[in-house]
C-alpha cells in the first residue's frame, strides 16, 4: 500500500496567506479571520476580491 505524504501550507508566508485568504472559495474563512481581529467592536460581512495583476502601460 501506497503511504501518502502531508503537505503543510505556512500561513506565515505570502504564498501561503494568499492560498488560503486570497481565494473566492475560502472567502468565508477570510471574513471569520478579519472579524476575529475586532473581537465585535465592527463587523466583516462581505469582500471583495480584486485582481491583483497588475499590467504596465500609460
Amino acid at each position: 500500500m501506497k503511504q501518502v505524504e502531508e503537505t503543510y501550507i505556512s500561513l506565515l508566508t505570502d504564498f501561503g496567506f494568499k492560498r488560503i485568504f486570497g481565494t473566492a472559495m475560502n472567502k468565508n474563512l477570510l471574513i471569520c479571520f478579519l472579524n476575529s481581529f475586532f473581537n465585535g467592536r465592527q463587523v466583516v460581512k462581505d469582500v471583495s476580491y480584486l485582481n491583483p495583476e497588475h499590467v504596465g502601460g500609460k
